[in-house]
């Protein structure tokens, strides 16, 4: 893979560069456990270097219009199209989707975002006049990025791109557990004329190159994906600096199913929506509300949908479920279930342990529980893995009640054959995100959460508008008095 060729070090001011000290990883690759590549992984100094480069080209950069930006930024999507089957390539590789998965949709994500973001520059308002007084969105400077793992390419395309837009310049840090896609996207970056310290990547690990980024006093702005722990270090990090922080976390997001609904289609596609890409979405939804008394019937449909689910090979093209990303991910997925089943939850399909024939590899059986209850472990921790909480309510104000009985608030969905329900019910849900019947997903649509699933919001013009300070100036108009 000719990834690899810069796996070792870092892209600075434009050019490939050597780390400032030895320490690397290994990339493992989670179907067979065993190393795929390695990375160099940056220190203070290596941080420092970036963002200078980034503070250095901000000037320059800020400064040019807006069809000068588009000029450049518009060669990016024809040239990811040309790497795409590498792209997905190394996600299965370094992440376990199956390559299926990573073709049709991890792959795909990553340019729905870029051509997004390019559509949204091209009609965002930067400047408005009113009453004599200039309004103008201004880029707030330089952008420390830190992504995750699960969805690689869309995390880094929907805060990069964003940024970029802005007129920021940007340095990012991938998941050290699977860097390679975003090697391949500065490879991308740097072929489309991405102008010399405008974009910077450096790998490294979160307790030392991700704090040393939140910490800088030349970053301005941080935007960090992955988990609320990882969310309230970088927060604590940065707040020396008084800088701005936006944060992606987890979810716990509940589907609530009335009985309206095509019923068994509601929790088919439920079920196959919690268990895509080995449960590991943060806005998955793995609680399961259903009446009461169709309890029973849930359960069964959902375990025939796991039981169903062909879990193995990610380089098979009919494998739907690969590995989960790595050891510790199977060790903590492995330990809830466990705790599922000792508070009481009732095991409809799946369970502890690796699906049957599979030895090697971080694989987890697709599983059920039935009868969950909101004081329950698996009730309210974020379990990234596929791994389904059926619950049961008494009426509609009961299942809003549940839905909003976690600290998360990332998304949430409703299924119901009345859409005055939906609606009415969507309105009364703490969430950041509610998907009504099953609507498709899109780039369009703010993204981001409530409580600990985090502040801010990424995609379309939402996400520039994250990047942007916000300037009047008085007395601007014509009739404007001086003061």
């Amino acid at each position: 893979m000719n990834c690899l060729e810069n796996s070792e070090r870092f892209f600075i001011n434009g050019q490939w560069v050597s780390p400032s000290a030895q320490d690397q990883k290994d990339i493992i690759n989670p179907a067979t456990e065993e190393p795929c590549g390695r990375i160099a992984l940056a220190h203070a100094q290596d941080v420092n270097r970036a963002v200078e480069a980034a503070h250095a080209a901000f000037e320059a950069w800020s400064a040019i219009t807006r069809a000068e930006r588009l000029e450049i930024l518009g060669r990016i999507p024809s040239i990811y199209q040309r790497r795409a089957e590498e792209m997905s390539q190394a996600i299965s590789l370094e992440m376990g989707a199956p390559i299926t998965l990573a073709r049709e949709s991890q792959t795909p994500a990553g340019l729905a975002h870029i051509e997004e973001t390019l559509d949204a520059l091209r009609h965002y308002q930067f400047e408005e006049c009113e009453d004599g007084i200039l309004i103008t969105h201004e880029p707030i400077g330089v952008a420390g990025l830190i992504t995750p793992w699960n969805w690689p390419m869309n995390q880094i395309a929907c805060k990069v791109m964003p940024a970029l837009a802005a007129g920021c310049t940007v340095v990012l840090k991938p998941s050290e557990i699977a860097p390679l896609s975003a090697i391949i996207f500065t490879e991308i970056l740097h072929e489309a004329g991405v102008p010399a310290g405008v974009y910077n990547m450096v790998n490294g690990d979160g307790p030392v190159a991700g704090e040393a980024l939140a910490r800088h006093p030349l970053v301005n702005v941080m935007s960090f994906t992955g988990s609320t722990q990882a969310g309230i270090a970088v927060a604590q990090a940065a707040a020396p600096t008084v800088k701005r922080v936006l944060q992606e976390l987890g979810g716990k997001s509940a589907n609530i199913i009335f009985p309206d609904t095509d019923f068994a289609d509601a929790v088919e596609r439920g079920a196959q929506e919690c268990f895509g890409n080995s449960g590991q979405s943060c806005d998955a939804p793995t609680r399961m509300l259903v009446p009461y008394d169709l309890m029973e019937k849930t359960m069964d449909i959902a375990a025939k949908v796991a039981n169903s689910l062909r879990v193995g090979d990610p380089t098979d093209s009919m494998t739907e479920l690969g590995p989960v990303v790595s050891a510790s991910q199977f060790n903590r997925i492995q330990a809830l279930i466990e705790k599922g089943t000792a508070q009481g939850a009732i095991l409809a399909a799946g369970g502890g342990g690796r699906p049957e024939g599979l030895t090697q590899g971080y694989y987890v059986r697709p599983t059920v529980f039935g009868h969950v209850t909101s004081d329950m472990v698996i009730a309210q921790e974020e379990i990234f893995g596929p791994v389904l909480s059926i619950m049961g309510y008494a009426d509609e104000d009961d299942a809003i009640r549940l839905a909003n009985s976690t600290p998360y608030g990332l998304a949430a969905y409703v299924q119901s054959g009345s859409m005055e329900r939906a609606r009415r019910v969507a309105r009364k849900l703490r969430a950041g995100t509610v998907t009504l019947n099953g609507a498709a997903w899109t780039v369009k649509a703010p993204f981001g959460g409530y409580g600990l699933s985090g502040n801010g919001r990424e995609c379309s013009r939402f996400g520039i508008a994250e990047f942007l300070e916000t300037k009047a100036i008085v007395g601007y108009g014509a009739d404007s008095k001086k003061q």
